[in-house]
Order: structure tokens, then sequence, then C-alpha cells
């Protein structure tokens, strides 16, 4: 069930309770988002199993197809927590690229030095990106055993799996 409220009214003590990384146990999760008809400042309030993040449940999805043992989901948590944190640090990347963009165009002359160095930090961040999918992959190479290294190449190889 998904309940909204607004960003003054208090989350009801007995929802969305559970663990999240940065919040200790039984703390409090709200759900921050914007609900279809609700205004921009709506909390959007779900149980804990709704609060599990998209890694665990893709781990949990690769589980079932690839039969992985626990160590083998804890670990391809770790790599899959470490892309999802560098695809982070690129999206706010490009966002300043973006900025940096516009800034230049907005200005009474043009700035062609900003305009490079932004375009520059792009490139960069395109090859850590690169460098760190590249580092995941040999990772997860080395977790699983070569069926399920099989089964892993079928689901990248279809589209039901995207690194």
């Amino acid at each position: 069930m998904v309940r909204h409220i607004s960003r003054t009214e208090e989350a009801p003590a007995n929802t969305a309770r559970g663990t999240v990384a940065g919040a200790g146990e039984g703390a409090a999760v709200p759900m921050w988002g914007r609900a279809p008809g609700r205004g921009p400042g709506a909390i959007t309030v779900r149980p804990v199993t709704a609060a599990i993040s998209a890694c665990a449940v893709r781990c949990d999805s690769w589980r079932l197809k690839l039969e992985l043992d626990d160590k083998q989901v804890a670990e391809l948590a770790k790599v899959l927590d470490e892309l999802k944190t560098e695809r982070a640090q690129g999206a706010v990347d490009d966002r300043r690229t973006a900025a940096a963009f516009a800034e230049a165009v907005a200005a009474e002359k043009f700035d062609e030095a900003a305009v490079r160095e932004a375009a520059s930090l792009r490139v960069k961040t395109a090859e850590r990106l690169r460098d760190a999918v590249g580092k995941a992959l040999g990772r997860i190479h080395a977790i699983l055993t070569a069926e399920q290294r099989q089964g892993f190449s079928y689901l990248v190889r279809t589209g039901a799996l995207t690194i």
C-alpha cells in the first residue's frame, strides 16, 4: 500500500521502518518523490519491502536466473553498488557540464576556454565510467562459475540484463 503525505506531515510510526544505508536499524524510510496527481512536495511512504534498493532486487533476480549462492550475491551486490556510485558521479558531472555550456552561451562574450574545460570533464567522466564498467565485468567474471558466466552472457546479449 502506498500513501502520500506532504513534507510537513510526519510519517506514521509504523510505516517504512527498516535498515537503509546511513540510517540505523528501525529508522523511518521515507521514499521521496513525486507521485502521479500529487504536487511537487509530496512524499511517497511505502512499506519496508518497497524500500529495498534496486541493487538488492537485481541481485535476487540474478540469484534465481544464475543459481548464485549467498557469497556470490554479496560480492555481486558490492560490485553493482560501486558501479552505481560511479554512474551517479557521472550524472553529477554531466549536470555540471551542461551548466557550464549554458553559462557560456548566455554570457555577453563566449568563453571558449570554459567550454573546452567542461567538454574535457565530460570526456574524463566517460573514461572513468568505461574503466569502472571494465573493472566490474572483470570482478563479475571472477565471481561466477563457467556455467553462470554463460547464463550471464546470455542475459546481456538478450538485453534482459544491462551493465
